[in-house]
This record gives C-alpha cells, sequence and structure tokens, in this order.
C-alpha cells in the first residue's frame, strides 16, 4: 500500500515524520497540503512517498483534505505570527499570576478553531485563570499542554554525548521505555554523565544494542561469579562480549584471560 511520510509546518521543529494514507489526487514529494487531524485541520509538507507492506503499515487516523493554495499559505503564515504573539502573551499572563510554567511553543490550527500552547512545569499548574484569559482575548478554544523533559528535548533539540543531533530531535518519533538494566547489561558505567541525556534521562540510544549485548553474552559467566577453568578456581572480573573472552582472578595468580568455549566453564555460584 502507498502512504506519504510528511511534517508539520506549524511549528519551527519540523523533524517528527507522520504516516498518512494517499489522497486521490496526485501527491508529489515537497508539495504542501492541508490534512485533517485529531488536532484539527493543519499544514502539512510530503517529505516523501513509499510502498509499505500492510503488516507495517502506521495506524492512520487522518487524511489529506487538499493541496495548499497561495491564500491557504497567506493564511499559515498568519497563523504562525499570531500564534508566537499569544505564546509572549500567555509567559507575560503567567508571570503576573506567579505560575511556576515554562512555556515552548504555541500554533492555531489553520481555521484557528484551537489554540495550542506546551509548557514545562515541575509540578501541576492551576492555570484556570491563564486559560480564561487567553480565550477572552483570542475567542477560540485554548489547549494548555504539559509536557516532559524528554518532549522539551525533542523540541529544542541539541547534540547529544555522542557529537551528533540528538535522535529525538532527528528521527525518533515515539519514546520507549529505558531502564538502568540497559546499561548495565552493556557494561556501562553507571555515572549519569555518562547514560543520562539532554533531558536528565536514560540515553534513548541504551534501547539500540541491548538486544545484541544479550545476544552476545550467552554461555558468558556472570561478572562476579566463581568458576572453575585448568588454572584454578576464581572469580570472574570483566568480560569481552566482542572478543569472547572473559577474565577469572585467581588467588597468586593474578588475572587469567579465558577464551569462550562451549561447556568450558563451570559456574559454582553468582
Amino acid at each position: 500500500m502507498k502512504i506519504v511520510e510528511i511534517t508539520f509546518l506549524e511549528l519551527e521543529d519540523k523533524r517528527k515524520e507522520y504516516f498518512y494514507e494517499e489522497a486521490d489526487f496526485e501527491l508529489l514529494e515537497n508539495t504542501k497540503i492541508l490534512v485533517e487531524t485529531k488536532q484539527g485541520v493543519r499544514v502539512a509538507l510530503i517529505e516523501a512517498k513509499r510502498e509499505v507492506e500492510e503488516k507495517y503499515l502506521p495506524e492512520i487516523t487522518t487524511k489529506i483534505i487538499k493541496k495548499v493554495s497561495k491564500k491557504d499559505w497567506e493564511q499559515h503564515l498568519r497563523n504562525k505570527k499570531d500564534s508566537q504573539d499569544a505564546l509572549e502573551y500567555a509567559k507575560k499572563v503567567a508571570q503576573d499570576l506567579k505560575l511556576d510554567m515554562h512555556f515552548l511553543d504555541s500554533f492555531y490550527t489553520f481555521d484557528r478553531k484551537q489554540l495550542y500552547l506546551s509548557y514545562v512545569a515541575d509540578a501541576r499548574v492551576d492555570f484556570r485563570e491563564l486559560a480564561k484569559s487567553l480565550a477572552q482575548k483570542y475567542k477560540t478554544r485554548i489547549e494548555l499542554r504539559q509536557i516532559g523533559v524528554r518532549d522539551k528535548a525533542k523540541k529544542v533539540g541539541g547534540l547529544g554525548p555522542c557529537g551528533l543531533f540528538l535522535c529525538c530531535n532527528t528521527f525518533l518519533n515515539d519514546f520507549t521505555s529505558v531502564s538502568i538494566n540497559m546499561a548495565k547489561n552493556q557494561m556501562l558505567a553507571l555515572n549519569p554523565s555518562k547514560i543520562n541525556g539532554l533531558c536528565g534521562r536514560l540515553l534513548c540510544c541504551l534501547t539500540y544494542e541491548d538486544e545484541n549485548y544479550t545476544e552476545l553474552k550467552k554461555g558468558f559467566p556472570n561478572i562476579g561469579s566463581t568458576v572453575e577453568i585448568a588454572e584454578g578456581t576464581g572469580k570472574v572480573v570483566s568480560l569481552d562480549v566482542f572478543q569472547k573472552t572473559y577474565k577469572v582472578e585467581i588467588k597468586n595468580k593474578g588475572q587469567i584471560e579465558v577464551k569462550l568455549e562451549n561447556n568450558e566453564t563451570t559456574d559454582n555460584h553468582s
């Protein structure tokens, strides 16, 4: 089945990709279109067209309405300007009300039936007075959306410890669960400065190789376990899953490197 890959154009962050069904009319790459979403009518850009097997087809919950006309584009630009004005106004009112919230961005739906504003806060915020003030001024439905620190990093962007642009800001569409056990499984130093991203949470990339490490470690004794080898009985102190070796520390003999072979080791205890 053919699908089109698009990005929304209301915000400066245009990296997140979305998939929508192809319309009846021809859609070419770099074509601006109007799409109907759960959030309302939005402006988008076609990034690519793909042929996808039905079993790999992403969930499609929206439809393409039409190509963007010159008049539509002018409306879109007005919406962007007005949404920025609304963002600055929201910041001022929040400050006057002494609300502990940090606004990131805002956008109007194309038909201006809704104005979305996203913010970060350490705790729940009673923004009823703020929402009332915004609704009175802009005469539309207001949605104030609190986002987490990972979502903030996705919007703001930056460079990761690897020196590349953040995965969440370039190609990751959804956040998956990341656990400290993944860092342990990959034998990484549990130093927050090494395994945490700019958002302060565990690096998303810890999920990329976790399954490979699990597979590579099959047959190895656990670090800290006592094993019996030809030179004697000792404690496993390190593994090298790529070289298929591990080191055993034996009293009065130091550390001995052992090549992993089937049935070579016997764990006495972990």
